[in-house]
């Protein structure tokens, strides 16, 4: 009697790992289709005529549709990660929606405000000088030695 209970407890919590591990396996392996198609284009750009690169280019628009989806879909099983405490901007603070090359004060990209663990929310590495920024609930790349605005995702967090 017991070890039925028993099993059935077991597979009640792998199930949910499971889940989570297919949806990033997922993620991940859109990901690599959008580098594959990216790669594809490239060489139909240089060797192929100009059917061949409309179809590399609408393949490539599929592929990151994909990885969109794959995204959005573990943000959604995911939520918690993606729900934080109230930010707290510098002084003066009022949201404004930025855009690409909109320029930050120094305060705004400061350590308070950098995410660390861009993998955490799967958000691509950083490069040199740029950094994942928060700003209000949307999520901001900037290059901390100019100020300068890269890339924004609004409604980030929720």
């Amino acid at each position: 009697m017991r070890t039925p209970i028993i099993l059935a407890l077991m597979a009640a919590v792998a199930v949910p790992s499971i889940a989570q591990a297919q949806s990033l396996r997922e993620a991940r392996e859109s990901q690599r289709d959008v580098r594959e198609q990216r790669r594809d284009l490239r060489d139909a750009q240089r060797y192929g005529d100009r059917h061949d690169v409309r179809e590399a280019r609408k393949d490539l628009r599929d592929a990151r549709r994909e990885a969109r989806e794959d995204w959005r879909d573990y943000r959604r099983s995911h939520r918690d990660v993606y729900r934080r405490p109230a930010y707290v901007g510098p002084r003066g603070y009022v949201y404004r929606p930025i855009a690409p090359g909109h320029r930050f004060a120094p305060a705004y990209y400061g350590s308070r405000y950098v995410i660390n663990d861009p993998w955490r929310y799967r958000l691509p590495a950083t490069t040199g000088v740029n950094r994942w920024v928060r700003y209000g609930n949307d999520v901001v790349l900037v290059n901390v030695r100019t100020g300068r605005v890269v890339q924004v995702h609004r409604s980030f967090f929720w």
